[in-house]
């Protein structure tokens, strides 16, 4: 029986439009089943820039144990992710199974409320430097960084590197 891996994009209002659908759509075509979880599920979220997308499921509704990788986009909406507790919930379980989390430009911010950072790498949008090293992580400026199951990149620029990361990381 052929397993298909099962991948879960976290939505809210404010997400930024390249970097939620570059990885929806590209990691669809490489074959993975992917699912926009939002706070609430058959909602529609809107982008910064005013794009609506609707959530399959609620993060109140997901177990860790069903999903091979978590993907956080940027924009404001991982301070919306991070005021949720279930879905700090998801992201903390995903971590504590040792399954991959990408997240990218001010997706660390959920990681930071979810993770335990301490000694690991990562990067992420310029401002979010001092956020990630109060966490106890070192901030590396780089187009991606790769600690252990935690992925991340700085900008939409860096979207080409952070989904080749991700790709290569579920293949392997």
């Amino acid at each position: 029986m052929l397993f298909i891996k099962k991948i879960a994009i976290l939505l809210e209002n404010l997400y930024d439009d390249k970097e939620l659908l570059y990885p929806y759509y590209r990691l669809q075509e490489e074959g993975f089943n992917v699912d926009l979880i939002g706070t609430r599920k058959d909602t529609i979220y809107k982008s910064k820039n005013g794009v609506p997308i609707k959530s399959d499921l609620s993060s109140q509704n997901i177990s860790a144990k069903d999903y091979d990788a978590l993907v956080i986009p940027g924009g404001f909406s991982p301070d919306y992710m991070r005021r949720s507790q279930a879905t700090v919930d998801f992201a903390k379980a995903m971590n504590d199974q040792n399954k991959p989390i990408a997240a990218i430009c001010h997706g660390p911010w959920l990681m930071i409320s979810s993770c335990d950072l301490s000694n690991r790498k990562l990067t992420g949008f310029y401002s979010l430097q001092v956020d990630i090293e109060n966490a106890g992580a070192t901030y590396v400026d780089e187009e991606v960084v790769i600690d252990g199951n935690l992925i991340t990149s700085r900008t939409p620029k860096d979207l080409p590197a952070f989904v080749k990361a991700i790709i290569k990381g579920l293949k392997s």
